[in-house]
């Protein structure tokens, strides 16, 4: 369990999180989105105990991060996929967080293993590509088997085998009763793989709320001969109706209410289907008086 309860975050003059709460719960992928610049990453980073929150308190676990004797058995994170020192091998970075924290060598090849990284263990980092560096990361998150799991941005860089695999890996591990947050700009691969969506704008929360409400339905088209009917009928009820020729697009009703008053009304329906909005589509409308550095149009 991850609680946000009112923090807030100012640099100077510039405030980065104003009274952010949220909570992440265990057994479900959170994504955390939001615009260029809306604090994801600087949540996430007091979150860690990596940045000092200005109000409010950060809890991992039902207390703060800098608190935990263990903090890698706690809190798996992967926040920069440059940390390794790049002229130490992929294993050797991993012993030397295992060794800091008391975790077996054992588990070092284990989590090599997961990470496909087993033959290519004995390489330095700094010959890594980016999503080389993405999965060492992510190998150092799963170091200590923890059961809060923190990634920002984990599929830059990975090519489509690794993304499948970063989405499968995520969803296991919720589904092991993990707490999972994971911040990302791909929308399409959220909608795959969230089950939760937090949304932030100018460090300020705007949706705390299911992926699927947040993809239901929008609207509902229908094509009827009788479609003035049905139009009327709907908007008797409080539906809104947009009309063209046979073709109606409803808003404000759901496909079954439509199909049951098109049967109350004797209206024969040639087509009725949901039209469900995308993820990306979803968080431009919800955002959109909180990008902070869109283009000029």
């Amino acid at each position: 369990m991850i609680e946000v309860r009112g923090i807030s975050k100012r640099y100077r003059e510039v405030t980065a999180v104003d009274g952010l709460s949220f909570q992440v719960r265990p057994g479900v992928v959170t994504g955390f989105l939001g615009p260029n610049g809306a604090g994801k990453t600087t949540t996430m980073r007091m979150i860690l105990g990596l940045d000092a929150p200005s109000g409010g308190d950060a809890l991992v676990l039902g207390v703060r991060y800098a608190t935990l004797s263990a903090p890698m058995r706690a809190v798996g994170a992967l926040l920069d996929a440059g940390a390794a020192h790049p002229r130490r091998t992929v294993r050797n970075h991993l012993v030397c967080l295992a060794d800091s924290n008391g975790i077996s060598r054992r588990r070092v090849d284990e989590v090599l293993g997961l990470a496909g990284l087993a033959s290519v263990a004995g390489r330095r980092a700094g010959t890594f590509s980016l999503g080389m560096r993405q999965r060492l990361g992510i190998a150092a998150a799963l170091l200590g088997d923890p059961a809060v799991l923190i990634f920002d941005e984990p599929v830059n860089g990975l090519d489509p085998e690794g993304i499948l695999w970063i989405r499968t890996l995520m969803r296991d591990l919720a589904a092991e009763g993990r707490t999972v947050l994971v911040s990302s700009h791909l929308m399409s691969e959220m909608a795959l793989t969230a089950d939760h969506l937090v949304m932030i704008g100018r460090g300020r929360l705007i949706a705390d709320t299911s992926t699927e409400e947040v993809l239901r339905a929008r609207e509902v088209l229908a094509r009827t001969p009788d479609a003035r009917r049905l139009a009327r009928a709907l908007t008797a009820m409080g539906a809104q109706v947009r009309l063209d020729g046979e073709e109606l697009t409803v808003t404000g009703a759901t496909p079954e209410e439509v199909g049951r008053l098109a049967a109350a009304e004797g209206a024969v329906l040639h087509e009725l289907t949901a039209r469900r909005t995308s993820l990306e589509d979803a968080f431009m409308e919800l955002t959109r008086a909180d990008v902070e550095f869109g283009a000029a149009r």
